[in-house]
């Protein structure tokens, strides 16, 4: 009997551990199938956010180690590596705080342990002093920083903005698809370098017999905020008739209606497109910027402003816009050109100047709106885009089969 007790005891003791770690990867797997809102005093919505801060320090200690492959190099050169060391403290610092306090509190104990046991591998790998030399500039390269940067600053601004002035007030943050949305997300900042090399290659092809250096001086000796105003104004001019071609032919509309395939809208779903969509595009808005050749500082402000209208327009947000409204694009004139409502179709195509809609009549007019405030449903017509980022990627290639 003592010797079949201490079998049982040895057994115990090598199995708990391995149900342990399945409860943990269950828990935290069944986490990124689910959608809706969290359950507030659970622990879980403090745990979501140690687990996000979680991940993100341990990919951020990961770039460290190996800055010249998972780095962008733009980004390089405007690094405070001392910030950077700080940021990643304190975000180490607060996930393993809350981790630990659920844990203690038997709030979701597996998913915090999940997050722990992160931060603890994060520190075990050097955490935030990991030492960082000298490396080859030119080496092969995945954007994992703009990554980190891009989804940390994104969710703290925009799901607050989200929260305070939403069009919807009842959607959830975590709410129907948003994994496909965040798949989209984290592939097209991954693959940064790979697109920006691919589209500085057929810009430089395209739009090089273009280039005119008087003209280009000529530009350079406007003022910052006209020369600005001039760089958004081109830039949107070419997304205009390049969006509205992605509306009007049927092969690229196949490519476009990928962007469109989504219900729900908020900060992520404008990261909902086409990879080779993405590619084209840029090449169509940034080559003439190329011909222009505006200063550096203007070209360093458009970036700002076209990447925080590309998430706000789409963000679940509803302010009184007032007369502004029909001079800049806004998430309320964006939403609107997302809707599957019969009134929205093939209409408000700008992405900054709304104007452009009205100038070239492609605004939905007032009185078709009536006393419609706000689209009732988004999506494509028919729904007849497959879900799932593969499918995505393959759909424009095969037939479309749409529903009776």
């Amino acid at each position: 009997m003592k010797k079949v007790g201490k079998r049982k005891a040895v057994k115990n003791v090598v199995v708990a551990p391995i149900k342990l770690a399945g409860n943990i990867v269950e828990e935290t797997t069944h986490l990124f199938k689910e959608s809706g809102a969290l359950t507030k005093g659970s622990g879980l919505v403090s745990g979501v956010i140690a687990l996000g801060l979680a991940i993100l320090s341990f990919l951020g200690v990961i770039a460290f180690h190996f800055p010249e492959y998972l780095t962008t190099p733009e980004l390089r050169q405007n690094y405070s590596v001392d910030i950077l060391r700080q940021i990643m403290f304190y975000s180490m610092l607060i996930a393993g705080g809350i981790s630990f306090a659920n844990i203690i509190l038997n709030r979701h104990r597996n998913l915090n342990i999940a997050s722990l046991f992160m931060i603890l591998l994060s520190t075990a790998l050097g955490g935030s002093a990991v030492p960082v030399g000298d490396f080859p500039a030119n080496t092969p390269y995945i954007g994992m920083d703009w990554f980190i940067l891009d989804l940390l600053g994104s969710t703290m601004i925009f799901i607050l903005i989200e929260k305070l002035f939403p069009l919807y007030k009842n959607q959830a943050i975590f709410r129907k698809d948003w994994q496909i949305d965040l798949t989209h997300f984290i592939v097209n900042h991954f693959i940064v370098g790979l697109v920006l090399l691919t589209v500085n290659f057929m810009i430089h092809r395209v739009f090089g017999w273009m280039i005119q250096s008087n003209f280009q001086q000529f530009i350079q000796h406007i003022s910052f905020l006209p020369q600005l105003f001039l760089c958004v104004l081109v830039a949107d001019f070419m997304q205009y008739w390049t969006h509205r071609a992605y509306h009007e032919m049927p092969f690229l509309w196949k490519f476009h209606s990928v962007h469109h395939s989504a219900k729900t809208m908020d900060w992520i779903a404008g990261s909902r497109m086409h990879v080779l969509e993405l590619i084209f595009t840029r090449v169509c808005i940034l080559g003439p910027i190329y011909v222009f050749g505006f200063e550096k500082s203007v070209m360093d402000a458009y970036i700002i402003i076209v990447g925080f209208q590309a998430v706000f327009n789409h963000a679940n947000v509803h302010l009184p816009w007032g007369p502004i409204k029909y001079l800049l694009v806004t998430p309320d004139f964006h939403h609107w050109h997302h809707s599957s409502d019969d009134i929205a179709i093939d209409k408000n195509y700008a992405a900054h100047f709304s104007f452009l809609d009205y100038i070239f009549g492609s605004a939905i007019s007032r009185e078709k709106m009536g006393n419609r405030k706000f689209p009732e449903k988004y999506g494509v017509v028919g729904d007849y885009v497959p879900s799932g980022f593969i499918n995505h990627q393959i759909f424009p290639f095969t037939k479309i089969k749409k529903q009776q």
